[in-house]
C-alpha cells in the first residue's frame, strides 16, 4: 500500500510540474517573437514527453497488478523465501539462489507467464530493475498472446 501511495503522490507532483510547464510554455508562444515560441514549443514538449512516460509506467503497474492478482487467484504467486540480514534487507545470497530456481524453471517452460511473472519478482529482489521490467513485459505478452488464444464462451 506504501508503494502505491508513493506512486501516486509522485504521479500527482509530476502532473502538477506538467501544467506549469505547459503554463509556462503558453506564456512564452504569446510573446510572439522567433526565440521566445520556439522556447515555448520546446517547454511545452517536455511535459508531452512526461506525459506520455507516466501514462506508459502507470499502464505497465497496471498490468502488472493484474498479471499479480491473477496469480495469486491461481496460487502460483512466488513464497517469500528470501533470508533477510538483521536490518531487514534481503540478503544478496538468498537472492541469488532463488533467482537461479525461477531461471531454471523459465528455461524449463518458455511460454509460461508464470514462470517469468516470477522470474520478474526474481530479478526485482537480485536489484537488476531493467532485468526484471523486461521479464515482466514479457510475461504480459505471454498472458496477452495466451488470453487471446483461449476460446471464448459460446453466446446462447
Amino acid at each position: 500500500m506504501r508503494a502505491k501511495l508513493t506512486y501516486a503522490v509522485t504521479a500527482l507532483v509530476l502532473v502538477f510540474y506538467f501544467v506549469l510547464a505547459g503554463d509556462r510554455g503558453v506564456l512564452l508562444i504569446r510573446q510572439g517573437t522567433a526565440v521566445t515560441v520556439l522556447f515555448g514549443v520546446a517547454v511545452l514538449i517536455l511535459p508531452l514527453i512526461g506525459i506520455w512516460f507516466l501514462w506508459q509506467n502507470t499502464r505497465f503497474v497496471t498490468r502488472a497488478n493484474a498479471l499479480a492478482a491473477a496469480l495469486d487467484a491461481e496460487g502460483g504467486l512466488p513464497p517469500d523465501e528470501l533470508e533477510r540480514t538483521p536490518s531487514g534487507r534481503i540478503d544478496p545470497a538468498s537472492a541469488d539462489a532463488v533467482f537461479a530456481r525461477r531461471k531454471a524453471e523459465t528455461e524449463d517452460h518458455p511460454d509460461d507467464w508464470r514462470c517469468w511473472f516470477r522470474l520478474a519478482v526474481a530479478y526485482q529482489d537480485a536489484r537488476d530493475t531493467p532485468r526484471a521490467r523486461k521479464a515482466m513485459q514479457h510475461a504480459l505478452r505471454l498472458h496477452d498472446k495466451e488470453r487471446d488464444a483461449a476460446p471464448s464462451p459460446a453466446a446462447d
